[in-house]
């Protein structure tokens, strides 16, 4: 039987030389293709001749073009090294990677695949960056590592973690699993928040104009009408209230931006991170949604490393990385560093006062029966359920209060503008 030499990629996107018997070159190709490998060249042995030197100079033509274009896509690549990708597009990404891989196309492939079908100009020179790495020997978790901006230290380390256990397709479908669940949690805790703060500003945008317009009208009106006499006290409030905006309004905005950057100094320190994202945690209505928010990140971010293969310890850092709230994070760190010392992940979690008894025992159980893991990801499946029931609670809540606020704003202004107008009845009938 004829014996074929190949050059082929395995799934990594390293390259692989052999030797196949087979009874022709499309049977050989076939052969490679089902042992999950992509065919670069494939040439009988001792016919080389004329035609295989033809080949290689072909090939070689086209290493040389990728090598010509290769400057004008590094420069691509480096024009958007330091922009990031939106969580969406990243998420479409990985599920249609994942999807590529398991139905067995290899790795470089899929990259090449998805290279020119994305529209997006970062991640599109990114993708390429990637597979040039690939191409060059290097596994996918390094090249990913190349471009921390867009990929971070979970999505790298669970790939990582999926290469070196030969199931990158399985970890990949994973990370898209995790990337849609983070999303979609992520998305209705900012739409619950998103409303307030909507109602908030068209109330403070119709108080600002009655104070600023209309107000000093119906000032002169009642100045001409009453002939001096006083004025109800809710009315004289609101007359003072309209001149203090309109005579200091610069005054006003000066203070309001000074008090915001004021905010974001402290905020941009250690101490006032924790000391606002504990406030945060503690706010009626909306600390606990985000405190149920917090638990199911951790829950899913930590049982997704570990089922990935990740290790335990390193898991727990990236957790802390990843867990958007500093004190959430410090008691992750707690965590950390009592496994480190070979005990238990309960007492820190315990004693952190974060964490609700349910989510201790269920981890617990986990721990003692050796199914950590799937213990983490069902509490994060369970707290899913709980941020749902939260957003649509708080919603139906905050509601009616939005409105009544609403009308208590703009109805105060209206009744101290309609007070005067009462007497000034009452004296044009008694003048009659």
């Amino acid at each position: 039987m004829p014996k074929f030499n190949y050059v082929a990629l395995d799934a990594r996107g390293q390259e692989s030389v052999g030797l196949i018997e087979a009874q022709n070159t499309n049977e050989a190709v076939g052969q490679l293709r089902q042992a999950g490998y992509f065919p670069t060249s494939v040439y009988e042995e001792g016919k080389k001749g004329s035609a295989s030197a033809a080949k290689a100079k072909k090939n070689g033509a086209v290493v040389a073009k990728a090598k010509a274009k290769s400057p004008a896509v590094a420069k691509k690549a480096g024009n958007t090294a330091n922009k990031a990708v939106k969580p969406k597009i990243l998420m479409i990404f990985t599920r249609q990677l994942a999807t590529l891989i398991d139905a067995g196309l290899p790795l470089l492939r899929g990259l090449m695949v998805l290279e020119k079908q994305e529209r997006d100009p970062v991640l599109k020179a990114t993708i390429a960056k990637i597979s040039d790495a690939v191409q060059s020997g290097s596994t996918f978790s390094e090249g990913l590592a190349q471009h921390p901006k867009i990929f971070n230290k979970l999505y790298i380390n669970m790939v990582k973690a999926g290469e070196v256990g030969g199931v990158l397709e399985l970890v990949l479908i994973r990370l898209a699993e995790f990337q849609e669940k983070a999303q979609r949690i992520k998305n209705k805790v900012v739409a619950a928040m998103f409303y307030p703060i909507i109602v908030l500003f068209i109330a403070v945008a119709i108080m600002g104009f009655l104070l600023v317009f209309i107000v000093p009208k119906f000032e002169q009106i009642f100045h001409d009408m009453l002939n001096g006499k006083p004025l109800p006290a809710l009315t004289q409030f609101v007359i003072d209230t309209s001149r203090a905006v309109k005579d200091h309004f610069i005054v006003i905005a000066l203070v309001t931006a000074a008090m915001v950057v004021a905010f974001n100094l402290f905020r941009a320190t250690a101490g006032g991170k924790v000391a606002i994202d504990r406030l945060v945690l503690r706010l009626p209505l909306f600390g606990d949604l985000i405190r149920k928010s917090s638990i199911s990140r951790f829950s899913r971010t930590l049982g997704t490393l570990v089922t990935s293969g990740v290790p335990i310890l390193q898991a727990l850092n990236i957790t802390r990385e990843t867990a958007g709230n500093h004190v959430v994070s410090e008691a992750i760190g707690k965590v950390h560093d009592s496994v480190k010392e070979g005990e238990s992940i309960v007492q820190p979690l315990e004693a952190s006062g974060i964490f609700p008894p349910m989510v201790i025992s269920m981890i617990d159980v986990g721990e003692e029966t050796g199914q950590l893991p799937e213990m983490l990801l069902k509490v994060a499946e369970v707290y899913d359920d709980e941020v749902d029931n939260a957003v649509a609670g708080l919603t139906s809540l905050l509601e009616p209060i939005m409105i009544v606020f609403l009308a208590v704003v703009v109805g105060t202004i209206v009744i101290a503008l309609f007070l005067p107008l009462i007497t000034i009845i009452q004296t044009m009938q008694g003048g009659s």
